[in-house]
């Protein structure tokens, strides 16, 4: 992750710098995400939405016929749906019109072997997050995205929305001062009345802490949370007094997770996250505290950014507002009042990572606005923040260095 330059021109929706570049659009092969995915179908939106990819090849299910059967339904060639990741390596590699990039949207185990492979063939790579289960997993992926200086893109996609942009732009324009105190929670519901899977049968593999991770909450939600933060501060979280469990009784993974934070230039902080608060969406919030200002951010209410400076009234930014700098203003399809979100978060992830790749391809520099999607070292350090968390947790919440 890269904090470009706040100001600039606005980067028109008309424009498509991937083809200007390449002359045509991003061949993409996708893993995973097939039928009854939530995400994958969110990948391959955001993937079409400024029409900077085309899907050619993929593996949509470890079931070959439902593989297949998913392939045939997105468009691709029977040829090129696949019924192993090893084939379509191999075989995309092979091809003059082979993929460019593999977007990964496999459980979590799988994201280490893939994203290594996919690499090792020659493949940008777009992964879900997290990034790999443990830290040793995510230092390899990182050692191999340095080595062979491909382009590797994290999609954690709340760093997409424009007011999430314009809050990072401002933090690095200064608008805040001197960053003291930060507090972000991400809570969700969805896991407060849910029964668990029988322990004794298959379990789906969020559930099972060998496929899905040592912590199911803190891998799901909590590298979102930890994310926002850097993103936005441009801070480290360098020690952490962790909380982690779970509080639906007889639950054997992770649905809660707190923390007290310390950080790289001594401001404080606090973090919870949960699934599991009755009749809650999707609440990530974040608030920022510096010595001239606070700003406040809420993702169900995404297009409104509360700038609160000392001394002064308090401002909403919204996008293409007033005061809305160029990175924000990238960000943003639509004219000022028309709300944008989820999809449109994830899509600008996506777009800029395109661009990137594009230039890479093309030798030459890229736009610093599209420099700023989360990268590999972006995921090592959530995965270092989620272990150093449970470290914490197992010693009853003593204060932990995160590596």
């Amino acid at each position: 992750m890269v904090t470009p330059h706040t100001h600039g021109e606005r980067q028109t929706m008309h424009t498509n710098p991937v083809i200007e570049m390449l002359g045509r659009r991003l061949r993409l092969a996708v893993l995973g995400g097939g039928p009854g995915s939530f995400i994958g179908a969110m990948h391959r939106a955001a993937a079409r939405l400024d029409d900077r990819y085309e899907i050619v090849a993929g593996v949509l299910s470890s079931d070959p016929e439902r593989s297949t059967t998913a392939a045939a339904a997105l468009g691709i060639a029977p040829d090129r749906a696949y019924e192993t990741a090893d084939a379509l390596f191999t075989g995309e590699a092979a091809r003059t019109d082979g993929a460019d990039v593999v977007a990964i949207m496999t459980p979590n185990d799988s994201h280490h072997s893939f994203a290594i492979a996919a690499l090792r063939h020659g493949f940008d790579v777009i992964c879900d997050k997290p990034i790999t289960n443990t830290l040793a997993e995510a230092v390899d992926v990182l050692a191999m995205v340095e080595d062979t200086g491909l382009v590797f893109c994290l999609t954690h996609n709340y760093t997409g929305y424009p007011m999430v942009r314009q809050a990072q732009a401002m933090v690095a324009d200064g608008m805040l001062g001197t960053i003291q105190l930060v507090q972000v929670e991400y809570v969700q519901g969805g896991k407060a009345g849910e029964r668990d899977p029988d322990r004794d049968g298959d379990l789906p593999w969020r559930y099972d802490p060998v496929r899905g991770g040592p912590s199911l909450v803190l891998g799901d939600i909590g590298t979102h949370a930890h994310n926002l933060v850097r993103f936005v501060t441009g801070l480290e979280v360098t020690e952490l007094a962790a909380d982690v469990g779970h509080i639906v009784e007889n639950r054997l993974i992770d649905d809660y997770a707190g923390a007290l934070l310390r950080f790289d230039n001594g401001a404080r902080g606090s973090f919870w996250v949960t699934q599991a608060a009755a009749g809650v969406e999707n609440c990530l919030r974040l608030r920022v505290s510096g010595t001239k200002g606070t700003l406040e951010w809420m993702q169900e209410a995404p297009t409104q950014l509360a700038f609160k400076p000392l001394g002064a009234p308090a401002e909403i930014r919204t996008p293409n507002g007033p005061g809305t700098l160029a990175s924000a203003k990238r960000a943003s399809r639509i004219v000022a009042g028309h709300p944008e979100g989820f999809h449109e978060g994830f899509a600008n992830i996506y777009a800029d990572a395109a661009e990137v790749i594009a230039a890479r391809r093309a030798g030459v520099e890229p736009d610093p606005l599209a420099l700023v999607f989360p990268n590999a070292v972006d995921g090592v350090k959530g995965v270092a923040f989620v272990e150093a968390a449970i470290a914490s947790s197992t010693n009853n919440g003593a204060w932990t260095t995160v590596n």
